[in-house]
């Protein structure tokens, strides 16, 4: 992964003392070019983040996942795809705002986060995640969860409605909806064994449209019947 020029690995001790080179500049510093960034959190093996490349060449796209082995089977499809507007960032989410300009993120997609049943703050659709990403986001930038869980789905409905996101798009059943088209119907490697045992696939993009103080959703829950393919699961 040292050797890829399309992946960036930083010790937080780099960061302490020298701060991120790309900051505010992974457009044109990284890509080469003034094309908006997109980030899709918790990349995994980097198959979303290399397919919405590929059919999005007028955006850059940013996997990234702490695992350095999951993402480089992605870092590795890309440069063999020969694609320029795909990169992968090896760090915690927790750290976007260091690595990340203010307005500099135009879309975040969530795809198969754990859903976290016992810890809200881990959850990726949190309110302490949200300012995160409101911090590195454009005015109004967007969010996508796409999600086998529908506990995520559930509660990530339910924080939107508290707090007034704007909703975009979504259905509790994506491949029976009208609303699927060629980049949801993008299936990875842990979706495929998803939709094979018979799970409906959660879908819901929504618009971060105001600055004002977030609320946690006081509701309760049904947990999911069913434990989800960890991101370590074998091909």
């Amino acid at each position: 992964m040292a050797t890829y020029e399309n992946v960036v690995q930083v010790s937080f001790k780099e960061l302490q003392t020298e701060g991120f080179q790309y900051k505010g500049e992974w457009s044109k510093a990284f890509f080469g070019n003034s094309n908006p960034v997109i980030l899709e959190l918790g990349c995994g093996k980097g198959e979303y983040t290399v397919k919405l490349a590929s059919h999005y060449p007028e955006f850059n796209f940013i996997g990234i996942d702490i695992k350095g082995a999951r993402m480089w089977k992605g870092a590795t499809h890309a440069k063999e795809l020969g694609l320029n507007n795909v990169g992968f960032l090896r760090t915690n989410i927790e750290n976007i705002s260091l690595f990340f300009g203010d307005g500099e993120v135009a879309e975040i997609w969530l795809t198969f986060p754990d859903p976290q049943m016992k810890k809200t703050r881990k959850r990726l659709t949190a309110t302490n995640f949200i300012e995160s990403y409101r911090q590195v986001m454009v005015p109004n930038g967007i969010i996508h969860l796409k999600s086998d869980s529908n506990f995520m789905y559930r509660y990530t409905e339910a924080m939107v409605a508290e707090n007034k996101f704007e909703v975009i798009r979504q259905t509790d059943n994506l491949y029976n909806s009208e609303i699927l088209d060629e980049v949801l119907s993008i299936k990875t490697f842990y979706e495929k064994q998803w939709l094979d045992r018979g799970l409906s696939i959660k879908y819901l993009s929504f618009r971060l449209n105001h600055r004002e103080p977030l609320r946690e959703p006081d509701v309760e829950i049904e947990k999911d019947p069913y434990r989800s393919f960890g991101r370590n699961a074998k091909e």
